[in-house]
């Protein structure tokens, strides 16, 4: 029988030998057969042989769902999978018995299409949605002409069949599968707007654990079966592990206009957010997910213009010099119900916002007001590692401000450091109002350093001004140091050296050894 011709519109793929088959990759949607698309019943039609997988029981849903297109001159080829999710002698294991699997249904594949006849692989959902199909393309797309029909996944079928959006406007989604490592999921949920897992079963323990550990098994919907007979549809939270099966999954939907609960004083809290030195990409999952979950965002506004905008979230910026007053702003949110994030910029227990927040808080009347601290990225370890690993020994962090200290404190510390050879990371050196902290500080520290000690001078790191420099002690220009400026002094034992860079030039690489000389 000759192949028939593709229909307009639909391009193969591949580059076949000629006389060979047609192979398609047929998605046929989550399960209700009313569900398949038009050029999957024409494909369906085209087919000389129909071939689905099946575990060793032999009934397959895809065959379940296409049934009514299956004809009794249509050749049958069941893919029965050696093993599911149970244990295996191979040698190879798990993935070698699938791997050998894979060969051979490929091969019972290719001998209908080197025979000429056109060969339709069925697939749940969409062909290159976690379907097996793609195993079959990997190994025959490239021999053949080849055309994948997408089908409507079971994501798109459990958000119509909850009635509720799944994201909207610049919302993310992330599709996950159940059987990542809980730790895994439970970072990733925390960091997303919206979210699907997938592959539940077995794995349904430890997704809903990763749910409430991310915060968010309040939201958290079940859909079991969407589409086909048996489907089931509700919350979480209130399902009975033993009683989900594979088909079904986890949706977290849309936040768009999705009603925040109301909460009584005793469930408000304080969560102190490090943002990092620069922008989004410097976030962890943990502060992601509690920038999402707050009712109020509270900082200083350049850090707050960090954060996306979230509907139904107040931001409430303000000056760089009121921490004081914005701690016990956040504080007071909290002790009416609200969900606070108080944003700073890099780790907030470095220089920054979490100590103004614990002071207050230790006060009447905020004591009994939850406050937790999560860390971010400190700029001093952002600048050392783009210039290499300047604090890879002993270090010490100093702010050279003096606008909350005494300057003669700052320089007795300074002295003491130089004089104990620690590598300096020096914060806030210099503003448009302090001027003159850094060159004292240069005089200071080459009592104690050599002319020639490395400096990395590295300002808006991370962000679109992003400049590191190494320059000689005796050389730093005070000049050329601003509040987004951090300086970190090497020890006698630091080194620089240059290094190739792929277009012929170099750059210089500074570390301090973790082997200190002894004597």
């Amino acid at each position: 029988m000759n192949a028939p011709t593709p229909a307009s519109g639909y391009p193969a793929t591949g580059h076949p030998a000629s006389g060979t088959g047609r192979l398609y990759g047929v998605g046929l949607g989550p399960g209700d057969p009313s569900l398949m698309t038009m050029r999957a019943v024409e494909a369906l039609a085209a087919a000389d042989v129909v071939a689905y997988h099946s575990a060793r029981h032999g009934r397959s849903i895809a065959r379940s769902i296409a049934a009514q297109h299956i004809r009794e001159d249509h050749v049958e080829e069941a893919l029965v999978y050696p093993v599911t999710t149970e244990g295996t002698d191979h040698p190879g294991g798990y993935r070698g018995a699938l791997d050998d699997f894979y060969t051979e249904a490929a091969a019972r594949l290719a001998a209908h299409l080197d025979a000429g006849l056109t060969v339709a692989v069925l697939a749940e959902g969409d062909p290159f949605f976690y379907g097996s199909y793609m195993h079959m393309h990997k190994r025959l797309a490239h021999r053949y002409p080849t055309e994948v029909i997408p089908g409507v996944t079971s994501v798109s079928a459990a958000a119509a069949r909850l009635g509720t959006p799944l994201v909207e406007g610049d919302e993310v989604l992330t599709i996950l599968p159940g059987t990542l490592p809980e730790e895994e999921l439970t970072a990733r949920l925390a960091a997303t707007d919206a979210a699907a897992v997938m592959k539940l079963g077995r794995t349904f323990p430890h997704v809903r654990r990763a749910m409430e550990r991310s915060g968010r098994l309040d939201e958290a919907l079940y859909v079991e079966r969407a589409t086909m007979p048996g489907e089931r549809t509700g919350r979480l939270a209130g399902t009975d592990a033993g009683t989900v099966p594979y088909f079904s999954l986890a949706v977290l939907p849309s936040r768009v206009d999705a009603p925040r609960p109301e909460r009584a004083a005793k469930d408000g809290e304080v969560v102190v957010v490090g943002t990092g030195p620069a922008g989004p990409s410097w976030l962890t999952p943990e502060t992601r997910g509690a920038l999402a979950a707050a009712d109020d965002l509270v900082g200083y506004t350049t850090y707050l213009d960090r954060v996306p905008v979230r509907p139904g979230q107040l931001r409430h910026g303000s000056d760089n010099k009121v921490e004081a007053e914005r701690a016990e702003f956040a504080l007071d949110l909290a002790r009416r119900g609200r969900r606070v994030a108080v944003v700073s910029g890099g780790d907030p227990g470095v220089f920054a916002m979490a100590t103004a927040v614990l002071e207050a808080a230790a006060e009447e009347p905020y004591r009994d007001v939850p406050v937790r601290v999560l860390p971010g990225l400190t700029a001093a370890n952002a600048a050392a590692a783009r210039a290499g690993a300047p604090l890879g020994h002993d270090y010490a962090a100093l702010s050279l401000s003096d606008r909350l200290k005494p300057w003669e404190v700052v320089a007795r510390r300074l002295h003491a450091a130089a004089a104990a050879d620690l590598v300096l990371a020096l914060y806030n050196p210099g503003s448009r109002s302090r001027t003159w902290q850094v060159g004292k500080a240069r005089e200071l520290l080459l009592e104690h350093r050599a002319p020639d000690t490395p400096v990395v001078v590295a300002r808006d790191v991370g962000g679109g001004g992003e400049r590191v420099r190494v320059v000689r002690l005796a050389d730093l220009d005070p000049a050329r140091v601003d509040m987004r400026t951090l300086l970190i002094v090497g020890s006698s034992q630091t080194r620089v050296a240059t290094r190739a860079d792929g277009d012929g030039s170099g750059h210089q690489v500074v570390w301090t050894p973790r082997r200190y000389p002894e004597g």
